[in-house]
């Protein structure tokens, strides 16, 4: 199995689903917010296919209303934090 090439996929779509949202609706709403994020691209994202550049980043959390560290899973974010130490 291929490791995915973003860290975020799998928590984009957790909250994207939690909002009852669909990919086109998450792109419309980051398209609004002036940087175009396609469905086919969030389809990518979100399968760990693709990865994310500071910008999407930027409005994928914007658009999400969440804070940009909500996209990292946990166990990610554990592990900055133990090797911060």
């Amino acid at each position: 199995m291929k490791r995915a090439l973003n860290v975020i996929g799998s928590t984009l779509s957790r909250l994207r689903y939690g909002k009852d949202w669909t990919q086109e609706m998450l792109s419309a709403k980051c398209s609004v917010l002036g940087v175009e994020v396609t469905r086919g691209t969030l389809a990518k994202i979100e399968a760990g296919l693709r990865g994310v550049n500071d910008a999407e980043l930027f409005v994928l959390a914007k658009a999400l209303k969440v804070e940009m560290s909500e996209l990292f899973p946990p166990e990610f974010k554990q592990r900055i934090e133990k090797n911060r130490r």
